[in-house]
């Protein structure tokens, strides 16, 4: 004060809620005492000081918490939305090191494989560094962070010179580091990972900084968690896939083994009772109607086994087509009405004005509404009634099938869409798959719609579906009828499917010509131009798509019709290549015949 030339001086401590926050000074440059006034004046200004620097700490502690709160928001934002590990990771060490003022970071990972730690996020740190420290093993019962995980509470190393070094701080040290924290990352009881802090100066880690790195350690073990879950799950997915696309080709290969056989059965059991080698007796009439209908319902559990397979694997293609929503109505029943007539069963259709046509793929909304109709009439009692009705709401085409049978319990009502499940409706008159109502759904689900059901048990049930966007329109003109000639090649390399398809075409006015490989099928078909070829896909030397193929090519044969009658299931490519029909086997006679009168191959009198 004497160096300064100050002469008299007077001080007064800077108060607030009795806590000395500073001290107010005031000096003269001469010798002269300050009176009562004066005194008072500097208390007044001490307590007044002492306010504004409370406030003043206070402000830079709020702004302090402020930028913690918002580097907490970003990084949980961060682990919320992201699961990119790696990016999330360096994003938290990254906020932790510049709101602790220190000066790098890193974030281990716990590999329980090996009992190890493992670099996976760092800031602040040289390349150098970095790759030195995921070139070693930190292990969890010998170093720092091993320790720090087992405590399950921070550990810091004040002075790494006055310390002693494992592997990981041996490398820290080098590089020029003299202080550490290593703050567990914890979820529950089980070891997560560490985030390690680290400085260039000596000294301890206060405690609110301790604080604020356990909240950066607690989302870093999330962030890991979610990257880990997630990881899972895609491997899951891809097994899931794998085993799908197994299961897809295990089924497609059934089918193709199962349908040839199911092909004869079928086919010679329509043929024998049809009478067309000669009368049967009323037993052998029994006895090949049992094994037609025991053959067309494994071909059934077979079909709907397939297609919930195609829905299930994203592979069923709809075709959609205008047609028309009575005829489609009276088809399904006609399928039905012999059932029904042996029970006493009334079944009626009722399509509302204004519902003419429907784009939607044809053949499965026939399956739909085939499999409600099925259902009404298997689960209503001899005697009840089945309505069928067609209306729109809005732009949306909606099919009811209502029964007076005997209902679903309420708690069976979804349960009854679920595969293999039929629902606690009594002892129905002939089993069916399981598989219609869950197909059925999945159906209309590709079509855009939804299917529903409403049920009073000991009442009856209605099933109805909608068709989104169902749009009228004008009739179709019919394709004009092929001019023909009276052969048709019949292409398959399997003989009891080609006696099959001949005993069919017997009677007909037609000349039946055979081959059983491709090459011999091309050779037939550009000798003699028949009015129609029958082809297999799966055919020795070329198979049919390469017949289908050759044959479209050559301006010879590229205007005779081709129908694919063939156990593999791709319509879609059969259409495509040229074809006019595709027939999946089994084949019904009526089917072949209406295929051959659709291409004009058969006059309609033909039978």
């Amino acid at each position: 004060m004497d160096a300064a030339g100050f002469r008299t001086l007077l001080s007064t401590p800077m108060i607030l809620q009795d806590e000395v926050v500073g001290v107010l000074s005031m000096w003269r440059t001469d010798v002269k005492p300050f009176d009562d006034r004066e005194r008072e004046l500097l208390e007044e200004f001490a307590a007044q000081g002492a306010i504004a620097l409370r406030l003043e700490s206070r402000g830079a502690e709020l702004g302090s918490k402020v930028a913690q709160l918002e580097a907490l928001r970003e990084v949980g934002e961060a682990v919320g939305s992201s699961l990119d590990r790696d990016e999330v990771l360096d994003r938290i060490v990254s906020n932790a090191v510049r709101l602790t003022g220190t000066d790098g970071g890193s974030i281990m990972e716990y590999d329980e494989s090996d009992d190890s730690f493992y670099v996976r996020a760092t800031f602040g740190s040289s390349p150098d560094l970095v790759e030195q420290l995921r070139a070693i093993t930190i292990r969890r019962d010998s170093t720092l962070v091993g320790r720090a995980a087992l405590a399950h509470r921070p550990l810091e190393v004040p002075d790494l010179a006055q310390a002693e070094l494992d592997p990981h701080l041996e490398i820290l040290f080098r590089d020029g580091w003299r202080s550490v924290l290593a703050v567990p990352m914890l979820r529950g009881d089980k070891i997560v990972g560490v985030l390690v802090i680290r400085r260039r100066s000596t000294g301890a880690f206060p405690p609110d900084m301790t604080e604020l790195l356990q909240t950066f350690a607690s989302q870093s073990t999330l962030a890991i968690v979610n990257a880990r879950l997630f990881g899972e799950l895609q491997t899951k997915t891809k097994e899931l896939e794998i085993a799908s696309q197994h299961k897809s080709d295990f089924l497609a290969s059934m089918s193709h083994e199962l349908r040839t056989p199911l092909n004869a059965v079928i086919g010679f059991s329509e043929v024998l009772l049809d009478r067309m080698f000669g009368e049967i007796n009323e037993r052998q009439d029994e006895y090949l109607r049992d094994i037609l209908n025991s053959g067309r319902h494994l071909l059934e559990l077979l079909n709907e086994i397939l297609d919930l397979s195609k829905v299930e694997a994203g592979q069923m293609v709809l075709e959609p087509s205008t047609f028309g929503v009575g005829s489609a109505l009276d088809y399904t029943l006609t399928m039905v009405r012999e059932r029904a007539t042996r029970h006493a069963i009334a079944v009626t259709v009722e399509v509302a004005d204004g519902v003419d046509t429907v784009m939607a793929d044809e053949l499965r909304f026939k399956q739909v509404v085939l499999n409600l109709l099925s259902n009404a009439v298997k689960f209503t009692p001899d005697g009840g009634s089945v309505s069928v009705r067609a209306y729109r709401e809005e732009t949306d085409l909606v099919v009811t099938v209502t029964d007076s049978g005997i209902g679903v319990p309420p708690e069976d009502q979804e349960r009854i869409f679920e595969s293999f499940q039929q629902g606690r409706r009594g002892a129905p008159k002939e089993e069916g798959t399981g598989l219609g109502l869950t197909l059925s759904r999945r159906i209309v689900g590709l079509f855009g719609g939804r299917m529903w059901l409403e049920s009073t048990p000991g009442v009856g049930s209605t099933f109805g579906f909608s068709v989104a966007d169902a749009l009228e329109r004008t009739d179709e003109v019919a394709s004009p009828e092929h001019g023909g000639l009276p052969v048709v090649v019949l292409v398959d390399d399997d003989r009891a499917s080609l006696d099959l398809l001949s005993a069919y075409l017997d009677g007909s006015p037609t000349q039946v010509m055979r081959a059983r490989d491709g090459v011999e099928a091309l050779e037939i078909v550009r000798k003699v131009l028949p009015a129609a070829v029958v082809l297999e896909i799966e055919l020795p030397q070329l198979d049919g798509w390469e017949v289908l193929a050759a044959l479209k090519a050559d301006p010879t044969t590229a205007a005779i019709p081709v129908v694919i009658a063939s156990a593999v299931d791709d319509r879609p490519r059969g259409l495509a290549l040229g074809a006019d029909e595709v027939l999946r086997k089994p084949i019904r006679r009526d089917e072949l015949v209406d295929a051959l009168r659709h291409v004009g191959a058969l006059t309609s009198e033909s039978s």
